[in-house]
């Protein structure tokens, strides 16, 4: 079972990124995905989630309409789009796997830097 992120990288404020993480090892349409974030000194938060690619997508509240999470169940990915950048999202982002059992995977994080 894998779970790699990729997209991270150092952006201006009001810049966008857009996060992927694609899975490997067990059937993706079967899980609800998530994205979560780590700020420096502080604890893993979750960010957003989307349990099916017609479902609902669900966010934080400091998201603030400012990021869209997708999936495309034929690519095992999910994806976080980030646009109007600022500091306060500068963290390491995490994507979750998670189904009944429960059964939860983690990847192993992607920084996002947000500065001038």
């Amino acid at each position: 079972v894998q779970l790699v992120e990729s997209g991270g990288g150092l952006v201006n404020p009001g810049g966008s990124l857009r996060l992927s993480c694609v899975a490997s090892g067990f059937v993706f349409s079967g899980y609800a995905m998530s994205w979560y974030r780590q700020r420096p000194g502080a604890k893993r938060g979750w960010v957003a989630g989307l349990r099916r690619a017609d479902g609902p997508r669900e966010y934080g509240e400091f998201v603030k309409g400012r990021f869209t999470i997708d999936r495309d169940d034929a690519q095992n990915t999910v994806y976080l789009a980030m646009t109007l950048l600022h500091t306060d999202v500068t963290a390491v982002y995490y994507c979750r796997a998670l189904t009944y059992g429960p059964l939860i995977y983690w990847g192993q994080g992607t920084q996002v830097t947000v500065s001038s």
